[in-house]
């Protein structure tokens, strides 16, 4: 495996992400998928964007990729104008991303896919396509943008949501292969409420010492997504283009709070007590509140409702969960509610909520006057000892 020898970890990055090359699907979907797959289209602005599913609306990569404008201002986001030849290639090529985690003094990252695609792949009905196209992606990430070094180009390993199954089968896979983590987009299982049918997933994930990650949320798989977007018809051209709204891309920060609760009053993990859990991009600062809130609720309804917890459910949060955090100066000043050992810094890269190529600056300020010791956990150590770096 290449360039994996023991190096010196200053920061890594919890939470980055890709964008999927053109040539990509031909090359891992098998061919008689070929004529449904994603295919590239262009935007009105003489940009790129990717047609995921024939006849819905096209999604254009501005504000998912870097451009790289040095002394961008956030008034000049744009989703429209951006191709594969503008944009810093880093997003869809493992070699260029290790080029711009040097610019950005940033060690390693955690690379999640592209959850816009991996959410059209479970949103369609023939469970045959849906589970082609999350292997196809796995394929790419093991066999292609993570080679030039996987210690610092951590990819995870994608879960379908068709049944237990392959569910479990591909915890397998990734454990066989090397990978560092696994990604959840909706219920192992393939239903649409958590349950008991989840366990073997879980079982499977704590034996294999893999933590599970959890980007925003969960969607029920096989369902198409048909809130948060807003569709923009441009005159003159002959497609839709969906652009997330605010509230779709983030706005709700604490709107993982709800499966947060369910997961952890579930008592899986007393079921599963060396299960470890990710929360990424869902805001952090929240987090001690509703721990605190969710351990009143228990208190006074723990008899009626005949709970199963043998601890308190911020227990089960400081033992068995990761929270991330990309620039959260009240999470960062209050660290010592979370745990400063829960805590992962990230950038975000090259989705538009980045600072590159100031991530160092950044965490100075948003950490000054924190003690060394537990800086270095929250934007390197926590993450280092999770994923078992050399």
């Amino acid at each position: 495996m290449p360039n994996e020898g023991k190096r010196d970890f200053k920061i890594i990055s919890a939470d980055g992400h890709i964008i999927e090359p053109p040539g990509m699907w031909e090359r891992y979907l098998p061919k008689k998928f070929h004529a449904q797959a994603p295919r590239v289209v262009k935007d009105p602005e003489g940009g790129d964007a990717w047609e995921v599913v024939p006849g819905e609306p096209i999604m254009p990569i501005g504000l998912v990729t870097n451009r790289g404008d040095w002394g961008r201002r956030y008034e000049d986001n744009n989703w429209f104008g951006t191709t594969y030849e503008n944009m810093r290639h880093g997003a869809y090529d493992g070699k260029a991303r290790l080029d711009e985690q040097d610019i950005d003094g940033v060690s390693a990252e955690v690379l999640y896919p592209s959850q816009r695609t991996m959410a059209a792949f479970m949103a369609q009905p023939d469970s045959e396509y849906h589970l082609a196209g999350i292997d196809a992606y796995n394929q790419w990430m093991w066999e292609d943008f993570s080679t030039p070094d996987r210690n610092r180009l951590i990819g995870l390993y994608q879960i379908p949501g068709v049944d237990i199954e392959s569910a479990v089968a591909r915890v397998k896979e990734a454990k066989k292969l090397g990978v560092k983590g696994l990604i959840l987009s909706s219920l192992p299982s393939g239903n649409a409420d958590l349950s008991s049918a989840d366990d073997p997933f879980w079982a499977a994930a704590e034996e294999a010492e893999l933590p599970v990650h959890i980007h925003v949320g969960l969607k029920h798989a096989g369902l198409s997504e048909k809130v948060g977007s807003r569709k923009v018809r441009v005159e003159g051209h002959k497609l839709q283009f969906a652009v997330p709204n605010l509230q779709f891309m983030g706005g709700a920060v604490a709107e993982f709070s709800g499966l947060f609760a369910r997961l952890i009053y579930s008592g899986m993990f007393d079921r599963f007590p060396g299960l470890e859990m990710v929360m990424m991009e869902c805001g952090a600062g929240w987090v001690p509140h509703c721990v605190e809130h969710m351990d009143d609720h228990w208190w006074r309804n723990r008899v009626w409702s005949e709970s199963s917890l043998k601890e308190l459910p911020s227990h089960y949060f400081y033992k068995n969960w990761k929270v991330g955090f990309i620039r959260e100066n009240f999470t960062v000043q209050n660290r010592h509610w979370f745990g400063v050992d829960n805590l992962l810094w990230a950038n975000d890269y090259p989705h538009h909520r980045h600072d590159w190529p100031y991530s160092r600056r950044i965490i100075e300020e948003t950490m000054a006057g924190v003690d060394p010791v537990e800086k270095f956990k929250m934007v390197c150590g926590n993450a280092k000892e999770l994923y078992k770096l050399g």
